[in-house]
């Protein structure tokens, strides 16, 4: 029962199992009713027919009552049987205490009159009943052989004024061996038609699965020999299982790519720790052996360049882990003046331009302050004679602009120089290259905020970077 396929085909013979047998029972209760109705309708028509000839004056000796298949019974109205049918023996259901023995009784006829004075003037008084009859099921002996009846009982009134009731049953042998015969079919298609729904829901399901077994060879074996390379085989069909692979060479290939950039990553960052590791100790070597020689600014500077190296290292980090960043109100033009007031060593003072209006988003003030920082950072190193940033609100955003007038960007690295330890300058000069990482994190920064980030060209021809932050409360989700 660990089977898919299994449950499934047992599901199914449960449901069609269960529906079947409700709906044969509800088919025996259809027919058996049916059937019913019909030996009623027989029953009555004959003990109407007697009836008749009861109302039109017919003695007990002259009813025609030589029908074996309808045993007929006559009462009064004390419930004495006054008239039976010619071979009945024994009959139960009609709720008369003198069973088929003929009680003494004054037969009705054309010549009797009552003691009564009639000098002609009443019509006459006989009738059947129009109501309709009393049916009881019993049984009946006729001719020695019992079976079970539908009895019909319709009262008439003779002419002499006396009412009686007359019992005729219609026989349900045949409903009972139609109800037996169907349902003797039923019980033996039921267990055939089980097998066929649960062998048919096997197939189907095993056919079905078969795409899903495949794709989880595939992931195994990629998981066994880590080569993320390999896409789970998709099937031409276009249901449930044809997405689920296509979804999961999808997941592949994003994984693939961040595998690749995480060794990309670790490649990179190895080798801009190596250069000044290495220059640090070269120069504590040379100073050790020579103090004379040691270059103690030099030294210092290789440390900060560590020191910085590793607090960008670890911002990704935290970033690519899914750092939150916190939801407190920032002031994006407050936090640019500042951050533009910090920088009095810069070459190039820059030009802050802050409009009027709501300038508040919600996030991380530190976070906020390092885009800005290393915006500013990067137009401080390309620029020729001015940087300026300007901040203002645009619809439902707060836009932070940073231009300068330097070569500007290519447009088809516009996209690469986001990327992780991406730089333009051949070089990739230690001093004044950086280590790649800026942009970067500015870009990550800006997407934990639900924000953008993008370079276009100045109007003075350098590179513009455009900072999109929504305003609180209009968050993208």
């Amino acid at each position: 029962m660990r089977s898919v396929r299994a449950r499934a085909a047992l599901g199914a013979t449960l449901v069609v199992a269960v529906a079947l047998a409700a709906a044969g029972l509800a088919v025996l209760l259809v027919l058996r009713g049916n059937l019913t109705d019909r030996a009623g309708l027989e029953a009555e028509v004959t003990a109407r027919e007697v009836a008749g000839e009861l109302a039109l004056g017919a003695t007990y000796a002259e009813l025609d009552l030589d029908d074996d298949d309808h045993p007929v019974q006559v009462t009064d109205e004390e419930g004495r049987v006054v008239a039976v049918s010619k071979d009945l023996e024994a009959i139960s259901g009609t709720g008369t205490a003198g069973g088929v023995r003929v009680s003494p009784a004054p037969a009705p006829g054309p010549g009797d009159d009552d003691d009564d004075e009639d000098d002609g003037s009443d019509p006459p008084r006989s009738e059947v009943s129009s109501d309709s009859p009393d049916f009881t099921n019993g049984t009946a002996t006729v001719d020695g052989e019992k079976a079970d009846y539908r009895f019909a009982a319709v009262e008439v009134t003779t002419k002499e004024d006396v009412t009686l009731t007359v019992h005729a049953g219609a026989p349900l042998a045949a409903e009972q061996e139609a109800v037996n015969t169907v349902r003797t079919s039923m019980l033996t298609g039921l267990p055939v038609m089980l097998l066929v729904v649960a062998g048919v829901t096997w197939l189907v399901t095993r056919r079905a699965l078969r795409p899903v077994e495949g794709i989880r060879r595939e992931l195994a074996a990629i998981t066994a020999s880590e080569d993320l390379g390999r896409r789970v085989p998709e099937p031409d069909s276009r249901d449930e299982i044809a997405r689920l692979a296509r979804t999961t060479n999808e997941t592949l290939t994003v994984l693939e790519a961040s595998v690749d950039r995480q060794r990309r990553f670790v490649a990179d960052a190895s080798h801009e720790l190596r250069s000044p590791i290495a220059s640090l100790r070269t120069q504590l070597e040379v100073g050790a052996a020579h103090p004379e020689l040691l270059d103690l600014p030099g030294a210092v500077t290789d440390t900060v360049r560590l020191q910085v190296l590793a607090a960008d290292l670890l911002l990704l980090a935290r970033l690519d882990a899914g750092e939150r960043p916190g939801r407190t109100a920032v002031d994006l033009g407050a936090l640019v003046r500042e951050e533009v007031s910090q920088r009095t060593a810069d070459r190039i003072a820059p030009q802050v331009s802050v409009a009027d209006g709501p300038l508040e988003v919600a996030g991380s003030r530190g976070q906020l302050a390092r885009v800005v920082g290393n915006l500013l950072d990067n137009a401080e190193r390309h620029a020729e004679r001015s940087v300026a940033v300007t901040v203002r609100a645009e619809r439902d955003e707060v836009l932070v602009e940073v231009t300068d007038d330097g070569p500007g960007v290519p447009e088809a690295e516009q996209d690469r120089i986001f990327e992780r330890f991406v730089r333009l300058d051949d070089a990739r000069s230690r001093d004044d290259g950086g280590a790649g990482l800026g942009l970067a994190i500015a870009r990550d920064v800006a997407a934990r905020h639900g924000g953008t980030l993008t370079v276009g060209t100045a109007p003075s021809g350098g590179a513009r970077f455009t900072l999109r932050l929504p305003l609180p409360g209009r968050e993208r989700p």
